[in-house]
Order: structure tokens, then sequence, then C-alpha cells
């Protein structure tokens, strides 16, 4: 799920999903990256194709198997969520992930 989680999350920021770049998202080297992404590809998680812009690259993409698990991860992460959080009100909730949104935008900030 990791190896995922980074290029989903990579794409959504307009980021091509490299094996460099993965390597970088996750916070491993590039060998690790390069392992995790095939061990995901032969599970049909992912696929590995040609960049659009430059094909010389090679970026991963979610397969349509890899998508549906994610979104499961995601729909398991929020009822999780919502145990820990049981008695919050919908203010703290709000306040919460505005919080942790911020965290996350000033992380991917520092990064550039």
């Amino acid at each position: 799920m990791l190896v995922s989680e980074a290029v989903h999350c990579l794409t959504e920021r307009g980021i091509s999903a490299t094996v460099n770049a993965v390597a970088h998202e996750i916070g491993i080297d590039q060998s690790g990256a390069s392992r995790l992404i095939k061990s995901a590809t032969s599970a049909g998680y992912l696929v590995m194709e040609a960049s659009a812009a430059d094909g010389r690259r090679r970026e991963a993409s979610l397969t349509p198997a890899g998508r549906s698990t994610l979104n499961q991860a995601h729909r398991w992460q929020e009822e999780v969520f919502d145990q820990l959080a049981a008695g919050w009100s919908e203010q703290r909730r709000r306040e919460f992930q505005q919080a942790m949104t911020d965290l996350m935008d000033r992380s991917y900030a520092t990064e550039a």
C-alpha cells in the first residue's frame, strides 16, 4: 500500500511517479523504491509505462485493482479515525483536518 499511496499522492500533485520521485516521497533509496514498485506491479496494483512527456522515462500509475485497494485502505483509515475521534465535535474534527492539511502543504512547500 505504501508505494500505491505514494504514486497516488504524486500524481494528485501533478508530479510524475518515477522511481526516483516515489523514493523521495516515501523516504527510501532508489533501489528500495524500485523493488517496491516491481512488487506492486507484479501484484497488479501498478503499471509502469513510458512517460507521455519523455519516452525515455518510465512512470508508475495505479491499475483499477490498485485504485480499488487504495480506496479500501482509505475507507479503513477513516473508520479507525472515527473510532479514535469518537465524541469529538464537528468543529474539532474540521480543525484537526485543517491542521493536518496545513502541515502536509507546508511539508510539500519545503521540498520545492
